[in-house]
């Protein structure tokens, strides 16, 4: 069993496997060690090895192809939002900056919440924080995130300035994205939405509403993103 703290051996393998490809290690068209020349190289078991490699091929990074192995894809341009994996994965090693604009404090959830809550999640109230996202310093999003307030101690005192809101949950608290749902539609920016962004009060901004399960019974995720889109489309593969 895997305790707080602690990154499941085959998450550790695709971590390595994801950061190579993004770097250019591997390219497109490459092809990756065979599961048996992991399961040597990493001390792993050949079902540790083929979970890595399935969830890279989940989320386009390789496509598996019997007889030949397990062959590159391009690293995607684009933003991958609409993935469990977060930005900060999606980008890779592009210059993705975080910077905060509401730290994290523990609060009361809003009334008018975009997700009915349960009764559990009620009683614990939630952890609040305002960030935006700047890609090669431009804004993309700006993420209002709710995180359940379930055994998550000292979070408020965590460092989130540049670093990864799931890596920091996983690394500290053993808390792992399992899935989730979401709702997307366009509406139009509001004034504070639109400075943060960069664009005109009442210009479209793509508006995401996401509910994301986690590994720990209770603990969700909320997120109430703005994207601003101009400069770059938001990615997902289905």
């Amino acid at each position: 069993m895997t305790g707080p703290g602690r990154v499941p051996q085959y998450r550790r393998l695709y971590e390595i496997l994801k950061r190579h490809i993004a770097e250019g290690i591997y390219r497109e068209g490459d092809l990756l060690p065979s599961e048996n020349e992991l399961c040597q190289l990493y001390s792993m078991t050949r079902p540790t090895v083929r979970q890595s490699l399935g969830k890279l091929a989940g989320e386009g990074y390789i496509t598996k192809h019997q007889g030949k192995g397990s062959i590159v894809h391009q690293f995607p341009r684009d933003i991958g939002i609409l993935s469990i994996s977060g930005t900060t994965t999606a980008v890779g090693d592009r210059n993705l900056k975080t910077r905060i604009i509401v730290r994290p404090v523990i609060k009361p959830w809003p009334d008018d919440f975009m997700f009915a809550l349960s009764e559990l999640e009620k009683e614990s109230g939630c952890v609040y924080m305002e960030r935006l996202r700047l890609l090669d310093d431009s804004p993309i999003f700006f993420d209002i995130s709710y995180i359940t307030n379930l055994n998550l101690p000292r979070i408020t005192s965590r460092q989130f300035e540049n670093r990864s809101l799931f890596q920091i949950l996983r690394e500290h608290y053993g808390v792992e994205v399992r899935g989730g749902e979401q709702r997307i539609r366009a509406i139009p920016a509001s004034g504070r939405t639109g400075r943060f962004l960069g664009i005109a009060r009442g210009q479209p901004v793509l508006h995401l509403e996401r509910k994301m399960e986690t590994s720990v019974n209770g603990l969700f995720l909320y997120s109430s993103i703005y994207c601003n889109t101009i400069k770059y489309s938001i990615f997902g593969r289905f």
